[in-house]
């Protein structure tokens, strides 16, 4: 019996409506930027696994610094112990976040980081006696599937049988060059209307939201406000962070610096959970008290889990490396190369890059789960091709190791299923 078929019988996949999605595709192994299934059918992961192995599949440089620490201590609870691969993670990630950013809290994926995010920013005020209790979210924004990230994301297709359970959120527009008298105008009237706490934002790309992009200067002036009027701003750095708008972090890209960074995903290179929420040193001041309820009550089992640690450094250590920054610079040319030539296609509405993310919309109506979406997907696949449409959204964000004729295969299987809708 395959794989696929082992599978149905007890698990149970995430953002799946199984009756109508009832089969999977059974991945054996993978390499560089390659997957293959148990067919020993090849695939290119032109979205490096939903964003996470930035460095490519099995990357031996991280692999051997794992396995290595594994043979010396594998787990330790983080409740008043530490360990080297902690300290020396907390050296190299403040070396490379915003110069603001000095505290780093662990836990385990992209939506724990944001609910710790959450809980700073609500705690940051009640810590100092004052009751704040509503934030400020985009329109369309996605923060992960527990409670607290759900309040403050906008796709209702995610949340909608929760709503009721929701924190007090407002939302407003994303900056786009001609909105930001008005986006201003509406934050002053939540301020004067509402106690609000903090601002949680995904900084220049949305990602569920089908990766849409805003105004850097926009976002700049709001980031302003929100510190003028003492507002915890959050960045949700969970998909942009480590390297993948041409900078470290999407936040580099603006002058203004969040008091809160998420982060996840490509953190650990795609090969162990783990996450990380930072913050400044007058955050972490709020907290610092005699007072024992004055403290950040929230704990994960496996937080700064020492071999996660170790892949996060080493990816750390690449991101940083000669060769993967010109590789980010050659994908992003590469990019720019081909929406110049695919933006005229009488089937594409628009196309828009920031780093090596590179998306299209079809000028075509396409539901996000809908029938042609999957048509799409299964000709991507068939065509040895790994991108997942978002409604009528194509987009890439593959590995930083993708080679140029690995790279010219994903552009031209996207302008051969052009021809099939």
């Amino acid at each position: 019996m395959s794989l696929k078929q082992r599978d149905k019988k007890h698990l149970w996949h995430p953002l799946t409506q199984h009756k109508t999605h009832p089969d999977t595709i059974a991945i054996t192994k993978a390499k560089g930027c390659i997957l293959t299934d148990e067919d020993g059918n090849e695939y290119i992961d032109a979205i490096a696994s939903w964003y996470t192995c930035m460095y490519g599949h099995c990357n031996p440089y991280i692999t051997n610094r794992v396995s290595h620490q594994m043979q010396k201590l594998d787990q330790v609870v983080f409740s008043g112990f530490t360990h080297e691969p902690a300290v020396k993670l907390s050296e190299a990630l403040i070396d490379i976040l915003p110069k603001n950013q000095n505290k780093l809290f662990f836990s385990d994926n992209g939506s724990t980081s944001v609910e710790i995010g959450i809980k700073m920013a609500l705690q940051y005020h009640f810590n100092a006696g004052e009751k704040r209790n509503t934030l400020i979210a985009f329109d369309n924004g996605f923060h992960g599937d527990t409670f607290g990230a759900m309040s403050v994301s906008g796709l209702s297709v995610y949340n909608g049988p929760f709503e009721d359970f929701f924190l007090d959120v407002k939302r407003i527009p994303t900056p786009n060059g001609d909105n930001h008298d008005a986006i201003l105008k509406v934050l002053k009237d939540l301020v004067s209307h509402n106690k609000v706490a903090g601002f949680i934002y995904e900084p220049l790309v949305q990602g569920a939201a089908a990766m849409k992009m805003h105004n850097a200067e926009g976002l700049n002036l709001i980031l302003k406000f929100c510190k003028a009027n003492n507002i915890i701003t959050v960045a949700d750095e969970v998909m942009t962070g480590f390297g993948k708008t041409g900078r470290y972090f999407a936040s580099d890209n603006i002058e203004t610096k969040p008091d809160i960074i998420c982060l996840s995903k490509a953190l650990t290179a795609g090969l162990l959970p783990m996450a990380i929420t930072s913050c400044s040193q007058d955050i972490y001041k709020a907290f610092y008290s005699d007072e024992i309820s004055k403290g950040l009550f929230h704990g994960h089992t496996y937080s700064a889990n020492p071999l996660a640690c170790s892949a996060a450094l080493a990816g750390i250590e690449l991101l940083k490396s000669e060769e993967i920054q010109n590789n980010i610079r050659r994908i992003v040319n590469s990019h720019q190369t081909f929406g110049e030539h695919i933006k005229t296609h009488p089937k594409v509405d628009s196309i828009r890059q920031t780093g090596i993310i590179f998306a299209l919309d079809l000028n075509i109506k396409i539901d996000r789960y809908g029938n042609l979406r999957d048509k799409l997907f299964q000709f991507f696949m068939k065509n040895g091709v790994c991108l997942r449409p978002l409604g009528n959204t194509i987009y890439i964000l593959a590995p930083y190791t993708i080679s140029d004729e690995e790279l010219q295969k994903v552009y031209q299987v996207i302008e051969d299923a052009l021809e099939i809708i």
